[in-house]
């Protein structure tokens, strides 16, 4: 009972119109995690056919809440070059940091979130494996999304097909802005998807899920289950995969929530 209560105070607090808080009652909390710091950093990991750029919606919310905020450039060559790039922004930060990640960027900060300066991580509509888990195997216990049809690899890098990426990619989105970052995509290598981590900082970390309802890319229910498996504080936003575009107010709202804000 004093979990769900907890649960609906966060929405309150929140105030997230469209957003749905998770039934806690059969999600029974672990041992404790470090108490929640307020931090004044926010560092952003973009995933997979994407780029910093998919921020940019959410980036002027922090700022104006007085956070300093970082967009990681993911390289997307490979889980290594990836976690470094993120390590390398992590090391420039002053102080308390959220490390967030939409989509593939998942797999990055459970592998980087370990660092001291991070004080809890947000995952938007992201992958979120254990350490050694093999993710591909996980994710096929799911119905796949239609997204996949669109995917084509040329030299061992992969894009999706315009169509694949307006209609399943970036559902939800207005249709000008879903042909800028379609025009804007990182060609992601093909090898990524089957990378392991070897730590997964929310077993160790406060942890922040923002589940989409409409998502195309990644299965909703695999959203639910790997946002229940972390005890992570969980929303439901009405979007597809791109609710950082298209839902900013409320992918700002949970990461200034895991800020202390």
């Amino acid at each position: 009972m004093r979990e769900i209560i907890k649960a609906i105070a966060i929405a309150i607090t929140l105030g997230l119109s469209g957003v749905a808080v998770a039934d806690a009652a059969d999600n029974p909390k672990p041992a404790p995690k470090p108490a929640h710091t307020v931090a004044r950093n926010v560092v952003l990991v973009h995933g997979a056919w994407a780029d910093g750029s998919s921020w940019a919606e959410v980036i002027p919310l922090l700022q104006a809440a007085g956070l300093k905020v970082t967009a990681v450039q993911n390289p997307l060559t490979s889980l290594a070059d990836s976690v470094a790039e993120t390590r390398r922004a992590l090391a420039l930060q002053d102080g308390p940091t959220v490390l967030v990640a939409h989509s593939w960027g998942g797999t990055v900060i459970s592998e980087a979130g370990t660092d001291p300066k991070v004080t809890s991580l947000v995952y938007v509509a992201a992958r979120a494996p254990d350490a050694g888990e093999d993710f591909v195997a996980l994710s096929a216990e799911f119905p796949a999304g239609p997204v996949r049809a669109g995917i084509q690899v040329n030299d061992g890098f992969s894009r999706l097909s315009e169509e694949s990426f307006l209609k399943y990619f970036a559902n939800g989105v207005a249709p000008r802005q879903a042909k800028v970052l379609y025009a804007v995509q990182e060609p992601t290598a093909a090898t990524i998807f089957g990378g392991r981590t070897t730590e997964a900082a929310w077993h160790s970390k406060p942890s922040f899920y923002a589940v989409s309802k409409q998502d195309k890319t990644i299965n909703p229910d695999l959203e639910r289950f790997l946002a229940k498996r972390m005890h992570a504080t969980t929303v439901e936003i009405d979007a597809g995969h791109l609710s950082l575009v298209s839902h900013p107010k409320e992918v700002a709202d949970l990461i200034l929530a895991a800020a202390g804000r």
